[in-house]
């Protein structure tokens, strides 16, 4: 928007400043940062928004940004960044101290303070504020309140502006401000690579990027022990590897920083003496990886082996009343137990740790139930994702919890519940899904568990990895210290499904059949991207919702190898959402970043927050924790407060302000990655092509694995081709394999 108002300017990198005079705020909200100002410019009167610190009435600042034009309240300048002027008169003082930012000072203790004082009352307050005891009406106690409250509004905002200076957007300053307090400045210049690991949000480049702004030497030792570390933490998140060889971390921090090697190796040298990267033998050679995963993997391979060695006894005890009784349920329930499920079942039963692993239509809920019949009340339920909780409880008829419900996340300080001094109170607990499952969540689950509890863990060992760091259920398999039972029979009845054919088909890398009579598995074929597009998108607004015609079409989901391109996971969104909720009077809509949210749009929360309140209200209930992969459906969308309200599983509403939208995205299409857990009735899949790394036989398995009723797949058969036939699996570096051998002797 063309510039109308007088104040105006060209500012910093030919940036637009106004300076102004605060006259107010409209709003706050203290978790975000997000804030709506009334200030003067001139005798001109302008709303000012953005993520800022706090201001009081008084305050003269000058905001860097531009202009925009709300559809409702007209011109407003969004600020990207500030600059303060302490007030230094003795009223703009009294004004400041009067406005109500301070706790505990109001307009007539600031009239006191300031008589008492005059223009020093700011300086009293930065430094000695213990002497607001000498003020009548002012006790020690509220001198301290006083005290305390000026610093910390002070310092917040001090540090916003300090960390504005150097191209830190508002979100991030204040974490930084808030993990660091007053000594932003002090920390940041003498070594502002502590970011990386100190504030959830800041990378490597960003924290390079304001050491270069501070004048920090290139050469500096901080940098490149920064860069090692950073390496092994993208790694982690990339590539869920919870080490990397030696020589490709020591060449991939050498690119990063663009420098020879030496001083890399000299970095890496330093980090291990300290114990923050831990280096150990494989057979591959030297592996390095952060402390913190060396000590996850080790006590995971530790506790497992403590269940082991704990249920030494069971089998005998129990094997032959448990083989009577199994017998006695498949009879009441008419049931023909293969001799591998019965195995599996009896395992289970007779072991204090047990892996039961199979693919689509080999029976494992069926074990499931078995094992519940068996062992009684005293069985917990859980699976990594809100979809599978709530699948794995229709499919047994007892409750099933996710993991993080289940170790009860949450408290003062935002932690699991449930662990070594709160242990779980059931006997023994059944983990569906446990391919989805991190070292970190594997680790804090076993935690949970007291000495005897009994672990079945039920997963596809064929599916794509956890998306977090490790590998545990395949590391858990290949260990073989863990009594395991591979299910590959497929019965009868899930054989009908062309779906089941066709997965295991794949798994064994033959192409799978479609199109045929009567059948669940379709393919249209369509040349180019663009077509493949279009046709996803009409099949989901008229064709499949006539065909599936008692389904709800929120149960209908596309799902895509890739984010970008034009099948990617982005764009099919945005085609998705126009088609199929587009906007309209009666919808209320608000925009975030490059996505606009609608009431009625289907989303999926992205990351794990565990403070993010939420409410049941057919229950009553209120919690806090809302985690990656949950789904739902807006329900409300206020501009005006910049909020957007979600209804996940029919009944628990979670409400989104500007600070955490972007933990919230589209989910009509959906990557493969973040489909895992879940069951739709359709699944609709582009097969377009693309990178080979994005075109695997095991992602191409876990997509069609995730559709109950029907698959569509739409595209070029040469792609489907490629995806069968590649079965190179992108390897993860993990250690729980080499700690779960280490500990073998002791089960």
């Amino acid at each position: 928007m063309t510039e109308t108002f007088p104040g105006a300017q060209q500012g910093r990198a030919g940036e637009n400043v106004i300076d102004t005079v605060i006259k107010g705020t409209v709003y706050r909200s203290e978790e975000s940062g997000y804030t709506v100002l009334e200030t003067a410019v001139g005798k001109k009167q302008v709303t000012v928004v953005g993520v800022l610190p706090a201001f009081a009435a008084g305050e003269r600042v000058r905001f860097f940004g531009a202009w925009t034009q709300h559809p409702q309240y007209g011109p407003q300048w969004r600020a990207t960044q500030c600059e303060v002027e302490p007030p230094n008169s003795l009223k703009g003082i009294e004004s400041f101290l009067s406005s109500g930012l301070i706790r505990g000072m109001g307009p007539d203790t600031a009239r006191r303070v300031m008589a008492h004082f005059g223009k020093q009352a700011m300086d009293i307050l930065a430094a000695s504020p213990e002497r607001l005891a000498e003020v009548k009406g002012i006790g020690p106690k509220k001198a301290r309140m006083i005290g305390d409250s000026f610093r910390e509004k002070y310092s917040m905002r001090r540090a916003m502006v300090f960390l504005g200076g150097y191209g830190i957007p508002p979100k991030l300053s204040i974490r930084i401000a808030k993990r660091y307090g007053e000594r932003v400045e002090e920390v940041l210049k003498e070594n502002p690579y502590r970011l990386v690991d100190d504030v959830e949000g800041i990378g490597f480049l960003t924290a390079d990027r304001i050491a270069v702004a501070l004048g920090l030497s290139p050469e500096s030792p901080y940098r490149s022990e920064a860069a090692l570390k950073y390496v092994l933490q993208e790694a982690a998140l990339s590539g869920g590897h919870t080490y990397l060889p030696e020589e490709m971390l020591l060449r991939e921090a050498s690119s990063l920083l663009r420098c020879a090697r030496e001083p890399v190796e000299a970095a890496l040298k330093n980090l291990i003496l300290n114990r923050e990267i831990v280096v150990n033998d494989f057979s591959s050679g030297r592996g390095c990886m952060l402390e913190r995963f060396y000590h996850a993997e080790k006590e995971v391979a530790v506790r497992l082996s403590q269940l082991m060695r704990h249920s030494r006894g069971m089998e005998a005890h129990m094997g032959a009343a448990a083989a009577k009784k199994l017998e006695k349920i498949a009879g009441e329930r008419g049931l023909t137990l293969s001799p591998r499920q019965q195995e599996a079942v009896l395992s289970a039963v007779t072991h204090g740790v047990m892996v039961i692993t199979g693919g689509p239509g080999t029976g494992k809920t069926t074990i499931i139930r078995c094992i519940l019949s068996l062992l009684g009340p005293g069985v917990m339920l859980a699976a990594p994702t809100g979809r599978a909780a709530k699948r794995m409880s229709e499919a047994c008829g007892r409750e099933a919890r996710t993991l993080h419900r289940l170790l009860e996340y949450g408290g003062d300080e935002g932690v699991f519940q449930r662990n070594e001094e709160n242990p779980l109170e059931g006997d023994s607990v059944i983990v569906d899904e446990m391919s989805m499952v991190d070292v970190f969540l594997m680790r804090s689950l076993l935690r949970a568990l007291k000495t005897g509890t009994r672990l079945i863990m039920v997963g596809d060992a064929d599916q794509l990895p956890s998306v977090g760091a490790g590998n545990v259920l395949s590391d858990v398999l290949q260990s073989g210290v863990i009594p395991s039972v591979r299910l590959t029979e497929v019965f009868r009845q899930a054989e009908e499904s062309m779906i089941v054919r066709n997965a295991h088909a794949i798994n064994q890398g033959r192409m799978p059949v479609w199109n045929g009579r009567g059948t669940d598995f379709f393919f249209e074929r369509k040349q180019t991207a663009e077509e493949a597009a279009a046709a996803v998108v009409a099949l989901c607004r008229e064709r499949l919702p006539k065909y599936l015609a008692n389904e709800n079409r929120q149960d209908i989901q596309v799902l895509s190898p890739s984010r970008k391109g034009v099948c990617g996971v982005e764009n099919l969104n945005r085609l998705l959402q126009a088609a199929l909720n587009p906007p309209a009077r009666h919808k209320k809509e608000l925009q975030s970043g490059e996505t606009v949210f609608r009431t009625g749009d289907k989303v999926m929360h992205i990351r794990n927050d565990y403070s993010l309140e939420w409410h049941c209200d057919s229950k009553g209930t209120f919690g806090a924790g809302v985690f990656n992969g949950d789904m739902g459906v807006i329900t409300a969308v206020d501009p005006e407060e910049k909020t957007v309200s979600v209804l996940y599983d029919g009944d628990i509403q979670v409400e989104y302000d500007s600070g955490v939208l972007d933990e919230l995205d589209l989910s009509y299409c959906l990557s493969i990655h973040k489909s895992q857990g879940s069951e739709f009735s359709c699944v609709v899949m582009p097969c377009v092509g693309g990178p080979p790394m994005l075109l695997t036989r095991n992602l191409f398995y876990t997509a069609l694995t995730r559709a109950r009723r029907l698959v569509v797949l739409v595209g070029r058969e040469s792609c489907v081709e490629q995806m069968v036939n590649n079965n190179e699996e992108r390897r993860r570096y993990t250690s729980l394999l080499k700690r779960l051998a280490e500990t073998a002797e002791d089960v």
